[in-house]
């Protein structure tokens, strides 16, 4: 067997990464091929000249064991906080105060950050669409969109992408984990990424939204680390988003501004729409990830195991240890050489 295995990574959010860097860690060697300019996925913050605004996810929390000792690297680290924000909740029959106790945190200047941290010396190539797998004697090949078939052969590959996305690449190879990726349901999520005319005086910095097409409003300024001008992130909710997917942005955008106006928001200087095409998972695969080492193939995601950052970084681990344990009991799992 290869002393060093060479694993490819589809995909540079959270999970990939995790699984990419305990791979690392492992011995092997890792090749991370994202289509984003930049990694983390969902785990996204929007720059302009005098602004920023997380458009993606809004804040993760730590619940298991191993993913607290990760956040707590993160923030000695610098690159997430706790965010003690004053939050509410509006619904038909008016508006409350939150008394949940729950600790969210943020990545810290962006919510990029913790998923640049993970990515640090890892041989990532961001702009390389992914678009076919093959498999033959001298182990995987891969297509890109951008480049074509790449040089590099690799033992394992592990698809850490949205199952639609997946869906796809998977079919030709492996109906097995094909099969199971179709079961997922993603559904989409509209951002909308505001900048007010002047501060806004509103007795919240964040809000869950139960009535109406939003979903969720935060105050990008309430976050550590976040400067220049005010920016408000709206998110649609699921069930709007998916009625209103194919919609034009500026429908959407002034949807969501009308809807930001009953909470006691102003209308914008400006603002910026952004589709997530796959953002919630309806119904998630159970179990945690999928190794198939058989083919030396691998699927990790938050759509695995129940959404969530902390569900995409444990997924991606898990996948890992799979992987590791596999290589040290001498079985023939990975492709020999």
């Amino acid at each position: 067997m290869n002393s060093t295995p060479r694993c490819l990574v589809i995909g540079a959010g959270i999970a990939g990464l995790s699984a990419a860097r305990r791979l690392h860690e492992g011995g092997f060697t890792v090749t991370v091929l994202d289509k984003g300019r930049v990694a983390g996925g969902r785990m996204s913050t929007r720059h302009s000249a005098d602004w920023v605004a997380d458009h993606g996810a809004q804040y993760f929390t730590a619940r298991d064991p191993d993913f607290r000792v990760e956040v707590a690297r993160w923030q000695q680290a610098g690159a997430a906080a706790l965010w003690t924000p004053r939050l509410c909740a509006f619904e038909a029959g008016g508006v409350r105060a939150s008394s949940e106790k729950l600790q969210r945190f943020v990545g810290v200047p962006g919510m990029t950050a913790p998923a640049q941290l993970l990515a640090e010396g890892l041989n990532l190539h961001n702009g390389i669409t992914v678009t076919a797998l093959r498999r033959d004697a001298d182990g995987w090949r891969v297509d890109s969109a951008e480049q074509g078939e790449l040089d590099e052969r690799f033992d394992a590959v592990v698809v850490a992408v949205p199952a639609p996305q997946a869906v796809p690449l998977l079919a030709p190879v492996s109906s097995a984990l094909a099969s199971e990726a179709s079961r997922a349901r993603m559904q989409g999520c509209w951002a909308l990424m505001l900048r007010p005319g002047a501060p806004l005086d509103l007795p919240f910095d964040a809000a869950f939204v139960n009535d109406g097409p939003l979903r969720w409003v935060a105050r990008n300024g309430s976050k550590p680390g976040r400067d220049g001008q005010e920016t408000w992130t709206l998110h649609a909710s699921s069930a709007w988003s998916e009625e209103h997917i194919e919609d034009d942005s500026d429908s959407v955008t002034q949807a969501l501004v009308d809807a930001f106006e009953t909470l006691g928001g102003s209308a914008p200087a400006s603002c910026t729409a952004h589709r997530w095409r796959y953002a919630i998972t309806d119904s998630a695969v159970d179990g945690g990830c999928l190794w198939h080492p058989d083919e030396g193939l691998g699927l990790c995601g938050d759509w695995l195991n129940g959404g969530r950052v902390e569900g995409a970084w444990l997924s991606g681990r898990a996948l890992a240890e799979q992987m590791l344990q596999n290589r040290g009991s001498g079985l023939e799992l990975l492709h020999s050489v």
